[in-house]
């Protein structure tokens, strides 16, 4: 039950109960935790329990800086600590199963574009050779020019036309390791036809599609009907074309990728045991494969559940590294093949946990007013008496009885209501009993092990709206479109109880625009347990969303016009005063540079409300001074930015 989970009277409310019931230990990895006073902080090195930060803290110097919520923080040092991570799974791994060759990650721009995370993930990935996978023209563009190691991998995969070879190419004759990931086989043509041009021999990589897929939203990418990738007969035929045009020894990696958020680590011992034999048979075909590409995948676990649903993960990141090693060296042992080098391209595993998003909840909208504050009259409607006695007598009657007998009230009430014969006073006196009696009877049957499915829907229904300065669109463009989960809690006062369950509403006007399914202690629920905002004082009541690192930077849409938030990059620093600081500030969109994204321009936007206001001056409307103090209103509030200012 939602409700009465709130309110459990009979235990104690403790810190640890706090972390119970927002699941707080099992999402976060690690790098978020509640203090003794009911903060949220951020612990970026979770071996290190002295690099800790109070999120409330940092809310507030950036409200010092005039950045308002909504708010995203990034820790530069849990990207740090995700690289390390992965790459020092796969380096016990390869110890463990005594693989005879090495671990390179690159990182798939596709995840998070923005140049300061991959700049990051380059500069921590420096002692690994960390390379870039990218997807299209755009992406190949930014890579070379950030990419400088020459050891460090370029994984072009995607389609490809002829300025995109051309532009891998000149990265390879630049003495950068460019790969051409050649995902089908019209695309072998123009790549020889451009290196022959440029006088080069290409790099190649090949895509294959294995028979092994992944289940979950994103299943599609991977298997027999995949969009990208070669079959076997196309795989064969290619490898012998390849031999035929003396290009064989061009042939240097193997890819496949099985999905993106693999929850099933059978899934991936599958898929690596099938790869590994194209590897193994391939290069016993004398195609001088060196790389082991096993692409994305690698999930994170956003509920907490460890589970195989959609938003978590069975396995853990040593259980994946120890899988992918083990099978490809047994496949490669048996066959009598090299072990090639192990490639992959994790990048939601590294850049989900390091950003989070800070919106404040200003409002709270119930069901309805408080019958008890409406005041008895003499001359109350029938259906208005009938309602007070059953709300009177519920402790001593069934409950459930009483339920069904205010809801057939209620709906004759209505049919009244729109024939005219019920006034409007009456009916807000109906329906705020009818509510009354319903807390009352979800209530009863809190705790209970079987609840009737007509009670939990009136428990959803019983839940109240938080309205946040915040776009779902914008911000949580994945759970709208494909209802992925992410951890949501407050930041604060987690030292006392949540008095009520919600749903957070956003500032747009598209009813979509909500956030109602959430993370719980033992499945996904519809409503998230909150204080109310009055708990705060004159103070915002502030909600942390989690694990935000990963696509919902770059794929979040433009609804309503709300562009992207306030941004700052934090770095724990224990020489610092407060132990962190503030390396970067990335201000959100102005209301001009929103507007223009849609072909508005503000010069133009400008002279058009000076002209209609002057003729408004000339025709008395209001006088120059208040028409020049509107001018100035309009120019000052295109520079503002889109969110509400509160």
């Amino acid at each position: 039950m939602n409700n009465t989970s709130s309110n459990n009277s009979s235990e104690e409310w403790t810190i640890d109960s706090a972390k119970q019931k927002y699941h707080i230990d099992h999402w976060s990895g690690g790098y978020f935790n509640i203090d003794h006073e009911g903060h949220v902080i951020a612990t970026p090195k979770p071996d290190d329990s002295s690099l800790k930060v109070r999120l409330t803290d940092i809310i507030e110097e950036a409200k010092q800086r005039n950045l308002r919520t909504p708010l995203l923080i990034r820790f530069q040092d849990i990207l740090h600590h995700r690289v390390q991570s992965i790459n020092s799974a796969f380096e016990k791994a390869i110890t463990e199963f005594n693989y005879r060759s090495r671990y390179r990650g690159v990182f798939p721009i596709k995840v998070n574009q923005l140049r300061k995370v991959v700049e990051e993930i380059l500069g921590a990935g420096k002692p690994y050779q960390i390379g870039l996978e990218v997807g299209s023209k755009p992406e190949l563009f930014a890579a070379l020019a950030i990419q400088e190691n020459p050891k460090s991998l370029i994984i072009c995969n995607g389609y490809k036309d002829k300025a995109y070879i051309k532009t891998a190419l000149m990265g390879q004759k630049m003495g950068k390791s460019v790969v051409l990931v050649i995902e089908k086989m019209e695309e072998l043509d123009p790549i020889v036809a451009v290196s022959e041009e440029m006088g080069i021999k290409p790099i190649l990589g090949v895509r294959v599609k294995l028979w092994s897929k992944a289940d979950g939203k994103w299943a599609a990418s991977g298997g027999e009907n995949a969009k990208f990738g070669l079959g076997t007969a196309d795989l064969l035929a290619l490898a012998k074309r390849l031999t035929k045009i003396k290009l064989s020894e061009c042939f240097r990696l193997l890819h496949f990728h099985i999905g993106s958020q693999v929850p099933d680590i059978f899934t991936v011992k599958k898929a690596v045991q099938e790869a590994s034999r194209y590897y193994a048979k391939l290069y016993k075909l004398g195609y001088p494969i060196k790389w082991f590409d096993v692409g994305g995948g690698l999930a994170v676990d956003y509920d907490g559940s460890r589970s195989k649903s959609d938003s978590s993960k069975n396995y853990s990141l040593q259980e994946y590294a120890n899988d992918v090693v083990y099978h490809l060296a047994e496949v490669s042992n048996e066959e009598g093949v090299p072990h090639p080098e192990i490639i992959s391209e994790s990048g939601r595993a590294i850049v989900a946990h390091h950003s989070m998003l800070v919106v404040e909840a200003f409002e709270s909208m119930g069901k309805s007013q408080k019958f008890t504050q409406i005041q008895k009259n003499k001359n109350e409607h029938t259906f208005v008496v009938e309602l007070r006695e059953l709300y009177e007598g519920l402790k001593s009657s069934g409950k459930m009885e009483a339920w069904h007998d205010a809801k057939e009230i209620k709906e004759a009430a209505q049919s009244m209501f729109n024939l005219g014969i019920l006034e409007l006073e009456d009916k807000a006196k109906i329906e705020s009993l009818y509510w009354e009696i319903s807390q009352a009877v979800v209530k009863d049957f809190g705790g209970r092990s079987m609840i009737p499915g007509e009670i939990q829907q009136l428990d959803e229904n019983l839940s109240a709206q938080y309205l946040c300065n915040f776009s779902v669109f914008q911000s949580l463009i994945d759970h709208w479109a494909l209802k992925q989960l992410f951890p949501i809690m407050p930041l604060s006062f987690l030292d006392k109880s949540p008095e009520q369950e919600a749903r957070l509403v956003d500032i747009t006007c598209d009813s979509d625009g909500q956030v109602d399914q959430f993370i719980g202690q033992e499945k996904q629920g519809n409503t998230l347990s909150l204080h109310l905002p009055s708990i705060s004082g004159s103070n915002p009541y502030h909600l942390g969303v989690f694990l935000m690192g990963a696509y919902q930077d770059v794929m979040g849409d433009m609804h309503n016009l709300f562009g992207r938030v306030n941004e700052i990059q934090v770095v724990i620093d224990l020489n610092h005063e407060r132990g962190y600081d503030i390396q970067e500030v990335i201000e959100g969109d102005s209301i001009a540079s929103v507007l223009n994204m849609v072909q508005y321009d503000e010069n133009n936007l400008i002279q058009s409300m000076k002209n209609q206001i002057d003729n408004a001056i000339l025709n008395h409307q209001f006088s120059p001074s208040e028409g020049s103090q509107m001018l100035d209103h309009y120019k000052q509030g295109l520079r503002d930015q889109t969110y509400l200012s509160l």
